[in-house]
């Protein structure tokens, strides 16, 4: 990840985890396929065969058959020698998803068209239990500090998208959700408790849009807010990023608006009745 690095994602704890719905039924071997590529796609460099036994807490002669029936799949590409890196046969799956999605395809036909915040970093997420799962996004030329890139990962308390997602849930349903899975914080100003968050979810509500204030990039705030579906369920989260020495009142107010004008626009050509929506 190009100017950036998590500091949670890549660690033992983050990666000996099983995911949801995957319990002692799941195939081993598949398991343990799974948990090798996670790894590697959570690395910002090549990992050696050792390194990801390490990691996994697997023996290393289990690791090198891992590596090399993924590696004869495609799904991993070995590099000097001993070291591994995500394979091509990956983004074939990546590309089927995203070809049948509508979701991405009307979010890119719609940043095609904006007329508003043309030149800022625009970005569409999904939750994935605790995270947000970046699948489509429009860099800016202006340097954020960090490039947002398809597949990428961040803990939805942290993040505008996520804030805008959780926002559209039941507290009780939040609390469910990130009990015992508290993320690392990401910068000084990443919210560090659930009832914290709970009282920005509060104010997310009563504005209608969420803000990161820098709690995932110093010197970044973002503005989000939640998209819907043909059953006025909330699907995805939307968000606008901007450098915070350009943030005030005005620029607030530009964002948020835009914001909500586009995550209308795109629930409405996923089949939303936004007229049902509360007020």
């Amino acid at each position: 990840m190009r100017g950036y690095i998590l500091p949670e994602f890549g660690s033992k704890k983050q990666l000996t985890k099983l995911p949801i719905g995957v319990g002692e039924k799941g195939v081993p071997a598949l398991i343990r396929g799974s948990r090798v590529l996670d790894a590697v796609v959570a690395s910002d460099q090549p990992l050696t065969v050792s390194d990801l036994a390490r990691k996994l807490s697997l023996p290393k002669s289990t690791v090198h058959g891992l590596c090399g029936t993924l590696v004869d799949l495609g799904l991993l590409s070995k590099r000097n020698g001993n070291s591994f890196l995500i394979g091509p046969h990956v983004m074939r799956w990546a590309n089927a998803f995203l070809a049948q999605t509508d979701l991405t395809a009307e979010f890119s036909s719609l940043w095609d068209s904006l007329t508003v915040l043309s030149d800022e970093t625009i970005t569409l997420s999904v939750l994935d239990g605790s995270e947000v799962v970046y699948i489509a996004c429009r860099n800016s030329s202006s340097s954020l500090g960090i490039t947002f890139r398809i597949g990428m990962r961040l803990p939805a308390p942290f993040t505008a998208t996520g804030k805008a997602i959780l926002s559209a849930m039941s507290d009780a349903q939040v609390r469910k959700l990130l009990a015992g899975h508290w993320p690392q914080p990401l910068t000084s100003r990443s919210v560090k408790s659930i009832e914290s968050l709970m009282a920005e979810l509060t104010d997310c509500r009563r504005r209608g849009f969420s803000i990161d204030d820098g709690q995932t990039r110093e010197g970044m705030y973002c503005f989000g807010t939640a998209v819907r579906d043909s059953s006025n369920q909330v699907v995805a989260g939307v968000a606008v990023s901007l450098l915070a020495t350009r943030v005030d009142d005005r620029t607030t107010d530009l964002a948020a608006k835009s914001i909500q004008t586009i995550a209308h626009q795109l629930s409405v050509r996923l089949g939303a009745d936004m007229k049902k929506l509360p007020a």
